[in-house]
């Protein structure tokens, strides 16, 4: 499972090990919220994944340039709502391909990751991409498959299955309560959530819609 320790990929994580025995990868890709990845080791401890593993690419930043502002030093304005300089080039692609390479040398037969309604607006979260990234990376390892050395895998999301953010809050909150306010969804890399950008908006939004009251500290 691509694993961030954001308020998705945790309360996926809390259901999805109900059914499975979960590894979960978390991408240091360059990002100003590095606190996200402090986030996940948490949760991978609570959760209590097989195996957790942090992998750093964050040679990524100088490969995307000035492209979004989540990973350039240089654009420091992070939108409140959503706008596509904050669409960090197929980071799903490549968070999903290094996943299932995994997922193949382990003959895990799920790749997973957060993806969800409210996601629309991002190409590498809709549906019509997992399935197509799904049937790529299976080709990639087709050989492999019709030899019975490797196991297809299949991509999956809440997207996937029709779920919203506020779907998985609700869900996520009753199997994990008030330790959900810990997960980290804010783009910037304060002690506290800034309380503005567009991910802590969609944040207090779900929390609003799931009708449960927002525990998480946000500054000021």
């Amino acid at each position: 499972m691509v694993f961030s320790g954001g308020l998705d990929s945790v309360c996926y994580a809390s259901q999805l090990g109900k059914r499975y025995d979960l590894y979960g990868i978390t991408f240091s890709y360059g990002q100003k919220a590095g606190r996200e990845v402090r986030a996940a080791r948490r949760f991978a401890r609570e959760i209590g994944l097989k195996k957790h593993r942090v992998a750093d690419i964050s040679f990524m930043r100088e490969l995307y340039g000035g492209t979004n502002v989540l990973t350039a030093p240089s654009r420091r304005r992070i939108p409140g709502s959503f706008d596509y300089s904050i669409v960090v080039p197929v980071r799903n692609a490549v968070f999903l391909t290094v996943a299932a390479a995994w997922a193949y040398a382990l003959g895990a037969p799920v790749v997973a990751y957060g993806a969800h309604t409210g996601d629309a607006r991002y190409p590498d979260c809709r549906p019509r991409f997992a399935r197509k990234i799904q049937a790529a990376l299976n080709e990639g390892e087709s050989d492999g498959a019709r030899a019975g050395i490797r196991r297809a895998i299949t991509v999956a999301s809440p997207f996937i299955d029709g779920r919203s953010k506020s779907d998985l809050v609700r869900a996520g909150y009753g199997d994990l309560g008030d330790r959900i306010f810990k997960t980290w969804s804010c783009y910037a890399d304060l002690g506290a959530h800034c309380g503005e950008c567009e991910s802590c908006n969609n944040r207090k939004a779900a929390f609003e819609a799931a009708g449960i009251r927002d525990g998480t500290r946000y500054a000021g």
